[in-house]
């Protein structure tokens, strides 16, 4: 069983690195993308403006040998602005509008992979401590149950246990990714883990944590659907072989029985990914716009209040905001994951298989 574990955790975490990796800069456009807000929505930002127009207004009246300096200042807040309203039309309009803004201002294609260090390790680390949290719970729910066959509802359960289990030491990373993908000063991860410290302490890793009441149910339902028609395709599968067959079977066969085609996974992956998805993204976004949009507001507003208010600025469309790279992005990701899972599980679980069958060999032999 300890190999069982291990040979799940090792293909998910591999899977979940090279996915994260192989897309990053779609995940950097997702992001970027959740976190525009239209400039009255954000009141921290209306401060500073309100502050720097009625600062300008001031100095003008009373320092009016110094008006030369404070319509270049003004020039310059103009611009800033007028830049960030472009960003946030680019964002409703699509990601290639919004990724060719980020090209043209930013430098070219670096911002597209800024914080992918982190990123990959994040996937990585979320993805191991998931699969070994949902094998260890499946395994428990097994032995306490006595019966192998879990049904969805039980799969949705021990799913949400998994997701939350790896929260207290993924969330963090994801902040500070999220902090590097919208940081318009490219400080770096040291830094803004430093400033996220200074400014709110631990508790400043753990923004938008509520959200997971809902977004716990993501993972839950992609891994749902994923393993419950998994285990539709590979009892055909079974069924056809043994009847084909008419008898026996070896150890190789056994082992491909428990696994998908590398197209097979590919495809369900997709599948469960977009079910997922559409199902928890207004959430997601939510989440996101904590983590960035409100990071330094003294006062945020709640989940449920911030998907009103993007209901009501954009409707039905203002909910999914972004949906596209995440849809592209996460399909593919997903996609990618299950895939290399997968064959990475087949060749490890070969190699445990083929080392218990020498052992047994062995056994005998020295029984003779």
């Amino acid at each position: 069983m300890p190999e069982r574990v291990a040979s799940e955790v090792l293909s998910a975490m591999v899977g979940g690195m090279f996915s994260a990796s192989a897309l990053y800069p779609l995940e950097v456009l997702k992001t970027r993308m959740q976190a525009e807000a239209k400039p009255s929505s954000n009141p921290q930002e209306e401060t500073v403006t309100n502050e720097t127009s009625s600062t300008a207004s001031n100095n003008a009246s009373n320092n009016g040998d110094n008006n030369n300096d404070e319509t270049e200042s003004n020039s310059t807040t103009t611009e800033k602005q007028t830049l960030k309203n472009q960003y946030t039309h680019a964002a409703t309009e699509g990601m290639s509008s919004y990724a060719s803004l980020m090209y043209q201002h930013e430098g070219g294609i670096a911002p597209f992979y800024a914080g992918v260090g982190t990123s990959a390790v994040q996937s990585a680390t979320e993805k191991a401590l998931y699969f070994f949290a949902y094998t260890f719970f499946k395994n428990g729910y097994v032995n306490l149950t006595g019966s192998s066959n879990i049904g969805t509802i039980s799969n949705l359960i021990l799913g949400c246990m998994a997701e939350w289990s790896h929260l207290p030491v993924t969330l963090p990373i994801d902040c500070v990714t999220t902090a590097i993908q919208t940081d318009d000063k490219n400080r770096g991860a040291f830094v803004l883990l430093g400033n996220i410290l200074s400014e709110k302490g631990i508790g400043g890793f753990y923004k938008g944590i509520q959200a997971y009441t809902v977004l716990c149910l993501k993972p839950a339902i992609q891994y749902t659907v994923y393993e419950q028609v998994k285990k539709i395709v590979l009892a055909t599968r079974r069924v056809n072989r043994a009847a084909a067959a008419g008898g026996g079977r070896s150890s190789a066969i056994v082992v491909e029985d428990e696994s998908l085609g590398a197209a097979e996974a590919f495809l369900l992956g997709m599948v469960a990914r977009i079910v997922a998805t559409m199902l928890t993204y207004p959430y997601l976004r939510a989440k996101v716009m904590l983590q960035s949009t409100y990071g330094n507001a003294k006062v945020k507003p709640t989940i449920p209040q911030m998907i009103s208010e993007q209901f009501s600025e954009g409707g039905v469309w203002g909910l999914y905001q972004g949906i596209g790279p995440e849809l592209t992005r996460g399909v593919f990701s997903a996609a990618l994951m299950m895939m290399v899972k997968e064959r990475i599980g087949v060749m490890v679980r070969a190699l445990i298989d083929g080392r218990e069958e020498q052992q047994k060999q062995l056994i005998n032999n020295r029984g003779r």
